[in-house]
């Protein structure tokens, strides 16, 4: 896919706009933090776009040099190292090109609940959750638990964590889905191998500006909190739960000590699951655009296996399977994975804009 000559000039004119504007130092404000993030999204697209023209160049330079007889050797020879780089450049930059998912610099919510499978899903939905944790810690993101509810065996019935950093929900948002284990568990005296399943959900966070909520629309509940947190926790109302009364979505949060806590993660939390709804609705809406990635996004879809016996990881959306799953659930092996999903769901892309 070879991108026109005219838009590798207007890419290079941008860029070199947006350079001066905040070389300037006059701008300030929202104007300035608009600035920087097209700055920030068009500097790699056009770093690729000069890369490509100056090749472009350079092979029209070198095709007439062909008719100098004492040139045409070296001519010939730096050609075919050119014309075999450029493809790869070409399409590097029709990448960079596809239009970008407004979400995906943004921070995001992990949810990651136990499902079929009793105690045993309880302490999977621990594994990934650790998993994640460490892949994160790799990439220099911040977690920061936000509610959860733990096993009695270990592991969690439900935990909820924010995650912020660098393109954070673009790397995991083909997470979403249930993952499915086969192992032994340690409870099991027959050496039978169990399935179980955990449901994840990754979803964008939000900025204040992006969900407008009227305190009108919402129900705010206290009430004294369950389960393990130590005496504090147990003996006042600190716990929170909100109703989002248009909707009828509900959030609770009780892991703070403070009521004026746990009703900041529950916003945080109803901010989250209202801008994806948005965005669900509009996706809805785009139906026909999104059948080239990878995955519905539809969190019952079955998205991956974990085979303790046979230490392999399988994503049934793009058929790979890697025999790494010590690697990948230990956390610094799923960047394999989900790199392979990205460059699954590009290429799809670029089918898509070529046909």
């Amino acid at each position: 896919m070879q991108v026109p000559a005219e838009r590798l000039d207007q890419i290079a004119h941008r860029f070199a706009e947006l350079e001066a504007r905040m070389a300037s130092g006059t701008l300030e404000g929202d104007e300035f933090v608009q600035a920087s993030r097209d700055y920030a999204e068009l500097e790699p697209v056009a770093k690729v776009a000069a890369e490509v023209k100056a090749a472009r160049e350079e092979i029209a330079s070198l095709e007439e040099m062909l008719a100098d007889p004492e040139m045409k050797a070296m001519a010939e020879e730096e050609l075919a190292a050119l014309r075999k780089r450029l493809p790869e450049a070409e399409r590097q930059l029709a990448i960079a090109m596809l239009p970008r998912d407004s979400a995906d610099n943004k921070p995001a919510m992990l949810e990651i609940r136990a499902g079929t499978g009793g105690d045993e899903a309880a302490l999977f939905a621990g594994d990934l959750y650790r998993m994640y944790e460490r892949f994160a810690a790799e990439q220099g993101w911040k977690v920061e638990p936000v509610s959860m509810n733990a096993s009695e065996v270990g592991g969690f019935k439900e935990i909820v964590a924010s995650l912020t950093g660098s393109n954070v929900f673009a790397k995991l948002k083909f997470e979403s889905g249930v993952h499915r284990v086969q192992r032994v568990p340690e409870t099991e005296s027959g050496g039978r191998i169990h399935t179980s399943a955990a449901t994840v959900a990754v979803l964008p966070e939000p900025d204040e500006v992006d969900v407008q909520i009227d305190a009108n629309d919402l129900k705010i509940d206290t009430y004294r909190a369950s389960g393990a947190g130590g005496q504090h926790v147990n003996t006042t109302d600190s716990a929170i739960r909100i109703t989002h009364l248009p909707t009828g979505t509900v959030v609770t949060c009780q892991d703070a000590r403070s009521q004026h806590k746990n009703k900041e993660k529950a916003m945080q939390v109803l901010r989250t699951r209202l801008y994806d709804a948005q965005r669900e609705a509009t996706q809805g809406a785009e139906a026909e655009a999104r059948k080239a990635m990878v995955g519905s996004g539809d969190r019952s879809e079955r998205i991956r296996t974990y085979n303790y016996p046979q230490g392999r990881v399988t994503d049934h959306r793009i058929g790979l399977t890697l025999q790494k799953l010590p690697q990948i659930i230990a956390g610094p092996g799923l960047g394999e994975l989900i790199d392979a999903l990205i460059a699954e769901d590009e290429a799809k892309r670029l089918a898509a804009m070529a046909d």
